[in-house]
């Protein structure tokens, strides 16, 4: 078996255009699992693609896409059902897939801390229930809204089929005035076997596995129908709260156990890491007779204070973990090759496979990652797979693994058939036909159309009307694709969305009479586009698909310039790569010179600011919505941290800061108001005082911010 190529060897294209694939995968995995309950890969595959992806991130930050998978949580909530907003976000988890990932996690939970290496915390651990997320509301005791996860800060409503579920409690008796328990809707395999049976018998629906049958049955628009499906619930967490439930995890369960609440009775308290992969290793062990699915072990910091000061990340908290099982292979045909054209021109092969169940997930496509490795060779020219190619028509060897995106891995050549040839890679992009070039010591090929390849234009296009950009409702990427080639209504930049109604009303309103429209859809379509002239800068930020400005890019920039004036009238002084504007963007924290300078350069493009400007001229951009620092010391002010702090961590100490209204900055300027100078403050500390500004240490600091 052939390992992939290691993140530390890839090159930058290589590893932008893996970023790519992942980014296409992830996606569209999201969709298939968590919106429409009909996923075509495993929880294992999908956390495979992920952790991928997060690695690459971290190895090549300043490729961060803006379409990144590391910035999404599940799908946008279903449109059969009322959107409810979580009053506390539901977070996914981060993953660990070997004994290694788990150690580091917790070197990474001491680091933040400030812990000493001999000072692990305890963790609790305890299964993974492989369901479907459910917070439940109650006020005074009483069950008022049940709600699934959503995309982590919107979900759908299913308060009348939650009531249907024997295992959540409709009332509590000595509950907190406001509770949010937060846990999981599965069915156990006894109680899956007999709804398929009964589902044959009537003609009906077979699922998949429990989880597909769970989700399904929770997510019916009638709740008679959940009533009828065998829905069990585990609470593992809690969401908003009027009263803590105890000092500790453990205290939490236990209480929400006495509450009435079904709880895990494998969740153990380990004080080692030794004891939390034990116990890893006794629950794996007994995976098979538990009688419901689990996908692997979630450990979480058990003291509650320093699940508190560790906090979240953008999409997973700091101080928990999923520790999932090993995935499988299986062999099956490989039906065809076909290539892709990318966002940025990218040709990427992915092989089309004759369906094959590996770990009880139906699998027909694997990336083939470029053409060397189809030819059997890695990115240095290395022999991979003993030097055998992958061919159409070959027996191929499918793997799942926690570290690469599902692939081609082997190539049994007894079963190789006579007519198979190797594989000629493209050198005309498949959807423009320009030139498909591939550059001395680049591992990708790329199409030259530019702006005339509709691949290109299309993704881009497609990304603007995504769910973190503008998420207009009736406007995806089928949409996208029919407006794009439309004769009367084409759609080839953004400005062309928000121009649509009145360039059908010139066409004497045809769209409605159109195959698939109506007066009602349209009017509708029109309703939602209109919606969104009123967009968050933030959001504006991200759909404007600037290259290596991702979600959080986004959002860092627009809580920085606060308004678009302000960001545009940046970018615009900063064209010259100099000067005080230039150094300013710099300065943010969080933004490297390879995002800078692509910001800079896309407004000071003739084309493309004109397509911006004319975009905008549109919208009412709202200015970023800053948190109430009313009783802030430091909001508005710059802060620049330096030397080595004892009380807390660095990033302990920027995330609080940024929490009452400051900028944090990587350097000093004569725009830095306070200077945090800890023991081993250097040059910063120094041109600080040269500059006049003020210097605190870390204990004056401290006593600034007090309890603001």
């Amino acid at each position: 078996m052939s390992n992939p190529i290691p993140v530390q060897d890839l090159t930058e294209d290589q590893a932008k255009e893996e970023l790519a694939r992942l980014a296409s995968e992830l996606t569209r995995a999201n969709e298939l699992y968590h919106g429409q309950d009909a996923p075509e890969i495993s929880d294992a595959e999908y956390d495979a693609l992920k952790r991928r992806n997060q690695e690459i991130e971290a190895r090549f930050p300043h490729l961060k896409r803006p379409d990144s998978p590391s910035e999404q949580v599940g799908a946008r909530p279903s449109d059969g059902f009322e959107k409810v907003r979580h009053a506390v976000r539901m977070m996914s988890l981060g993953n660990a897939f070997d004994d290694a990932d788990v150690r580091d996690f917790v070197r990474s939970v001491q680091k933040y801390l400030g812990l000493p290496e001999d000072n692990v915390p305890e963790f609790t651990a305890e299964p993974k229930i492989d369901g479907l997320s459910l917070s439940l509301r109650y006020e005074d005791g009483t069950l008022v809204q049940a709600a699934t996860r959503g995309d982590g800060e919107v979900g759908e409503n299913v308060t009348a089929n939650a009531m249907t579920v024997r295992d959540i409690p409709k009332t509590l008796t000595g509950a907190p005035e406001i509770l949010e328990v937060r846990g999981e809707v599965y069915m156990s395999h006894e109680d899956f076997a007999l709804l398929n049976q009964r589902q044959a018998e009537t003609g009906g629906k077979l699922f998949a596995n429990p989880r597909n049958a769970a989700a399904g049955s929770l997510r019916q628009l009638d709740p008679e129908v959940t009533r009828s499906r065998p829905l069990r619930f585990f609470a593992y967490a809690w969401g908003e709260l009027s009263e803590p439930l105890g000092r500790t995890q453990v205290d939490g369960l236990s209480r929400l156990a006495a509450l009435g609440f079904a709880t895990n009775e494998l969740t153990q308290l380990c004080r080692t890491v030794d004891e939390m992969l034990a116990h890893y290793s006794a629950i794996e062990e007994q995976r098979a007779t538990l009688g419901y699915d689990i996908d692997g072990v979630v450990y979480k910091v058990n003291d509650l204070a320093l699940q508190a000061r560790l906090g979240f990340r953008s999409t997973t908290p700091r101080w928990a973990i999923a520790h999932k099982f090993p995935a499988e292979t299986a062999w099956t045909r490989l039906e065809a090759i076909d290539i892709q054209v990318g966002r940025t021109g990218a040709l990427s092969p992915v092989a089309r496979l004759h369906p094959v169940t590996v770990g009880g997930v139906v699998v027909s496509n694997a990336t083939l990652h470029n053409e060397d490795y189809i030819a059997g060779r890695d990115a240095k020219g290395n022999v991979i797979r003993d030097g055998k190619d992958i061919r159409v028509g070959d027996w191929v060897q499918v793997y799942r693994a926690g570290d690469v995106i599902p692939k081609i891995a082997d190539v049994d050549l007894s079963k190789r058939p006579d007519w198979a040839a190797p594989f000629e890679f493209p050198t005309k992009c498949p959807e423009c036909g320009s030139d498909a070039i591939r550059e001395e010591g680049d591992a990708v090929r790329r199409c030259t159309g530019g702006v005339i390849c509709p691949a290109q234009a299309v993704e881009k296009l497609k990304h603007f009307v995504s769910r973190k950009a503008f998420d207009i409702e009736g406007l995806g990427a089928k949409q996208i694709e029919m407006f794009y080639d439309d004769p009367d209504l084409p759609v080839k930049t953004p400005v062309d969305i928000f121009t649509l109604q009145q360039r059908d009303a010139k066409n004497l309103n045809k769209l409605a009479n159109r195959k698939g429209w109506g007066r009602q859809s349209v009017a509708k379509l029109w309703a939602a586009i209109d919606e969104k002239r009123t967009v968050p800068l933030a959001r504006l930020l991200f759909a404007l698909g600037t290259r290596h400005v991702g979600e959080a890019a986004s959002n860092l920039l627009a809580n920085h310039y606060g308004s678009w004036e302000a960001f545009e009238n940046a970018m615009t002084a900063a064209g010259d790569f100099e000067g005080p504007e230039w150094q300013e963007l710099l300065n943010i924290d969080g933004v490297g010179e390879v995002m800078a300078r692509t910001l800079v350069s896309t407004f000071a493009q003739e084309a493309e600011r004109k397509t911006i400007d004319d975009l905008v001229a549109q919208l009412n951009v709202l200015d970023a919505v800053r948190p109430d620092t009313s009783n802030s010391p430091v909001a508005g002010k710059t802060i620049v941290f330096t030397g080595t702090l004892e009380k807390m961590t660095r990033a302990e100490a920027k995330a609080r800061a940024e929490a009452l209204g400051a900028k944090v900055s990587g350097s000093v300027s004569k725009k830095t108001d306070i200077v945090v100078a800890g023991p081993g403050a250097g040059s910063k500390a120094k041109k600080a005082a040269e500059l006049g500004i003020k210097v605190l240490d870390e204990d004056e600091w401290l006593h600034l911010i007090g309890d603001a």
